[in-house]
């Protein structure tokens, strides 16, 4: 039999609506199961990174108080170093005392020396350059300018001598068990100076009476001179114990001009003596030497005019100025200083450069006899 075709339109769409359907509902039953799947996965998702970063927080949280404890740990064992090496040096002078003040001693000195030596260098070059020469130089730089030089040759020595490798370490202590003979005043002690100072005065001073036998050895052969009686007279006072005026000396100046009391006519005997008198280092050109050295203190009397006068210098500066030209200041007031290097001053800027031998012969006249160079030679120790 044959099915109507409404029948059939009827019952494809009916199936065709049911499967449509069942489909849609199997759909969204699978869809719904999948976005539940997919939201549960987030949430365990977010939970397990919220733990990581939680874990990952608390990490860096311990990291950080370990990096913080090692900082903290290197600053202090880096302040502790710091501070040892620091103060070292006392470290150093607790344990060890007498080494460290050798260290300092030299050090100092060490710099002190390299200090004047660049003045030193200053002045030379001043004194070269200026029209005036060495005249245009004051009292203090004409001072370091004499004795700079012979300070220089002195220590040289014990400069070299320690730098040397291996050797240094032998001649070091060498260096200071003798620092009269190989240092200068630069790398000494207060009382060093005291003691060294007293001991080359002395040495000078010792000095005096072959000087004055060497004049009154010569007197007789200046019999025509016109002033013979004069000289004489100043010689006798020195050998009674009493010194002749500054204005007697000026007097007799012309005695010292030529003749066996002038530079070229004194003996050899005579000039080893000045040279020895005056603190000059022993040469082979002792006449050149004395003429320099009589120039050069000549020029610092004229400087003390020049800056006010004697009574101007500070007590040190004036007690310096006593032991360069031949008289112990030790235990002096500054009264009997100043009438001193008056008398001194009066005689050294009231001649020429032909009496340079009557300058040289100062220690002798004004000073031969005075109280503390007699208890400087004579007493084993001064008051």
């Amino acid at each position: 039999a044959v099915t109507p075709p409404q029948i059939k339109r009827n019952v494809a769409s009916e199936i065709t609506s049911v499967g449509k359907a069942i489909y849609e509902a199997r759909w969204d039953d699978k869809h719904t199961t999948t976005q539940q799947i997919g939201s549960m996965s987030t949430r365990s998702q977010s939970e397990a990174n919220g733990e990581q970063d939680k874990n990952t927080k608390d990490t860096e949280m311990i990291k950080s108080k370990r990096d913080q404890m090692r900082d903290n740990m290197q600053d202090y064992i880096f302040t502790r170093y710091f501070n040892y090496v620091k103060n070292y040096d006392k470290v150093l002078e607790k344990n060890f005392p007498k080494a460290m003040q050798l260290y300092r001693v030299f050090f100092d000195g060490v710099k002190d020396f390299f200090g004047d030596m660049k003045r030193f260098l200053k002045i030379a070059r001043i004194a070269n350059d200026a029209p005036q020469g060495i005249r245009a130089l004051n009292r203090q730089e004409l001072e370091l300018y004499m004795q700079m030089p012979r300070d220089m040759w002195k220590v040289a020595p014990a400069l070299i001598g320690c730098s040397l490798p291996m050797v240094g370490y032998a001649f070091f202590p060498l260096v200071f068990w003798y620092p009269r003979i190989f240092l200068t005043s630069h790398f000494w002690t207060g009382q060093q100076r005291n003691d060294f100072q007293s001991h080359f005065m002395k040495r000078r001073l010792q000095c005096n009476k072959p000087v004055f036998r060497c004049l009154q050895a010569k007197l007789k052969s200046l019999k025509t001179h016109h002033k013979h009686d004069e000289f004489q007279s100043i010689l006798g006072q020195l050998g009674s114990g009493t010194h002749p005026t500054a204005e007697a000396l000026i007097a007799v100046k012309d005695i010292f001009a030529e003749g066996p009391y002038s530079l070229l006519g004194m003996s050899r005997k005579h000039i080893k003596c000045l040279v020895k008198l005056h603190g000059l280092p022993n040469s082979l050109f002792k006449r050149h030497r004395l003429h320099e050295h009589a120039f050069l203190v000549h020029y610092m009397d004229l400087a003390i005019m020049r800056e006010g006068g004697v009574h101007n210098l500070r007590t040190d500066a004036m007690r310096y100025c006593c032991y360069l030209r031949g008289l112990n200041p030790d235990n002096l007031s500054r009264e009997e200083m100043i009438e001193w290097l008056r008398n001194w001053v009066k005689v050294s800027t009231s001649i020429q450069g032909e009496h340079i031998t009557l300058f040289l012969h100062l220690p002798i006249l004004l000073a031969y006899n005075h109280p503390r160079n007699w208890k400087t030679i004579y007493c084993k120790k001064t008051d």
